[in-house]
């Protein structure tokens, strides 16, 4: 069965509050079971490539760091057409392929009826790992946004009991397992 929702975390990992799409990706495909018609997807830089992965997607969930010149760890839900827009201020390489993504998949009819984007503004994008500590603190507001937003789609998550830890590579003030 093809995934209609497709949540996609983006990012890059190696520039500290750039990886949150990563890490709420990760934490929800760890922590929580979903219907079968729901994919969860850790992007990570891939920007073109993920185009196969659109393929019978009604419904596209990106999750990202975006710079809109709030406060770190700000957190932001854009829908359809803003959220191109929200991506033209480039804070990584791999924005400049999300957008990309996005006109292509305009362009061979492939692009979801619904695209939201669930962003976070960055502290900190140098080289490194581990995330600021504002970030960090609003980590698990993000995510439970995403999970609020697919329940509102009809598409829950159920918490697993005996999800497995975070990843010692995640360790970051603040973020943990969820409460």
């Amino acid at each position: 069965m093809t995934a209609r929702t497709l949540v996609l975390g983006l990012g890059n990992i190696l520039l500290r509050d750039e990886g949150i799409g990563v890490w709420v990706a990760e934490s929800l495909g760890r922590e929580f079971r979903f219907p079968l018609e729901v994919a969860m997807l850790e992007g990570g830089t891939l920007g073109l490539d993920l185009l196969p992965r659109l393929d019978g997607v009604e419904r596209l969930l990106l999750v990202d760091a975006v710079k809109l010149g709030r406060e770190p760890g700000d957190i932001v839900r854009l829908e359809g057409d803003a959220v191109p827009v929200a991506l033209d201020v480039k804070i990584s390489p791999h924005q400049v392929g999300v957008q990309d993504l996005l006109a292509a998949a305009r362009l061979m009819d492939r692009e979801p009826p619904l695209v939201v984007l669930w962003g976070m503004e960055p502290e900190r994008l140098d080289p490194g790992t581990g995330f600021s500590p504002r970030v960090a603190e609003a980590l698990p507001q993000l995510r439970d946004g995403v999970l609020e937003e697919l329940r509102l789609w009809g598409v829950p998550g159920e918490p697993l009991a005996d999800a497995a830890p975070q990843p010692v590579w995640w360790e970051a003030p603040g973020v943990g397992r969820p409460r």
